[in-house]
């Protein structure tokens, strides 16, 4: 049987939020590379989605641990719940693209088997 060691994607999605994070995510943009690993937190005091959780850069990274938006709302359940859970989930870049003055970061959460 084969061994199974590729994380198993949870989602694929477009980071909600990107035009609030401005000026930082501005100087943080030039950095960020496809395929790069990026950080999930919750925020479980959101006073606007029960299960909001935040995408960041890494500490890791340069800049570091730089705020970028969050997982959509109605689609971060699930993602909410593992992390809540003490599941070890990350993102990872898949395209990054300016449409006007907004950041179009596409990413895929990720969970290691």
């Amino acid at each position: 049987m084969k061994e199974l060691t590729e994380p198993l994607v949870l989602l694929e999605c477009l980071v909600a939020g990107t035009s609030h994070r401005r000026p930082e995510i501005d100087k943080v943009e030039p950095s960020l590379k496809v395929g790069q690993t990026l950080l999930l937190t919750r925020e479980p005091d959101s006073h606007y989605d029960d299960w909001a959780v935040q995408v960041h850069t890494l500490p890791t990274t340069h800049p570091a641990n730089v705020w970028l938006g969050y997982l959509p709302e109605g689609q971060n359940e699930t993602v909410a719940r593992l992390l809540d859970a003490g599941f070890a989930i990350e993102a990872r870049l898949n395209h990054k693209a300016w449409e006007d003055d907004w950041l179009h970061l596409d990413i895929g959460v990720l969970m290691n088997r």
